[in-house]
């Protein structure tokens, strides 16, 4: 699947928040990008504002446009607050869990360890970044990939009490995913109601 490969940085003082991870150049240049960024800029209009949303979600899980898409009509069709239900299937992606069971500092990474064949779903590889994690199914570093330095790296010190829907096992370096996360345990700082608002004027 195609991902954004440009500037991450630009990206994050354009949202003015480190959501690719932690960004040096964000604590330096706590503006918008560009000539004027440094600048008062005049009031956003209320659509740019829920695009804008939309937009810090789709670069914060790595989702394209029409992944995200389908990913919010599947929300608005299921039962519960479509936001939620939204975020909730956001947090079950494959690359996403990886990412919170610290296996990979980033979800970038956690996208590569996945579509490199270093991560399994209940004992089976699973090279599929997007694929959506079950409740209760057991995502796990595969044996001959445990000792690889990003990995290792990664999990040093790494507090897994952070997410209460993951439980960890050391041992064996795998993580149960419980259940899917209650709106007020993910760390996000997105304003899901703005996303529905916005396709709802679509």
């Amino acid at each position: 699947m195609a991902r954004y490969l440009g500037p991450k940085s630009k990206i994050a003082r354009r949202f003015g928040e480190p959501i690719f991870g932690a960004d040096k150049v964000l604590s330096r240049r706590n503006f918008p990008p560009g000539q004027h960024g440094n600048n008062r800029r005049r009031k956003q209009s209320e659509y740019a504002v829920m695009l804008a949303e939309k937009q810090k979600a789709k670069y914060t899980y790595g989702v394209l446009e029409r992944q995200f898409r389908n990913m919010f009509e599947k929300a608005a069709k299921a039962s519960g607050i479509t936001g939620e239900v939204l975020l909730q299937n956001l947090e079950s992606r494959l690359d996403n869990v990886v990412f919170r069971l610290g296996i990979a500092p980033t979800r970038a990474a956690a996208r590569q360890l996945v579509g490199h064949k270093h991560i399994t779903v209940d004992g089976q590889v699973v090279n599929i970044p997007s694929y959506a994690v079950k409740p209760g199914q057991i995502v796990g570093v595969r044996e001959k990939s445990k000792s690889l330095e990003v990995i290792e790296a990664a999990l040093a010190g790494f507090n897994h009490s952070k997410y209460p829907w993951i439980e960890w096992d050391e041992n064996s370096k795998s993580g149960k995913f419980l259940h899917k996360p209650e709106r007020a345990d993910i760390p996000e700082n997105i304003k899901e109601q703005l996303i529905v608002e916005l396709y709802s004027k679509n």
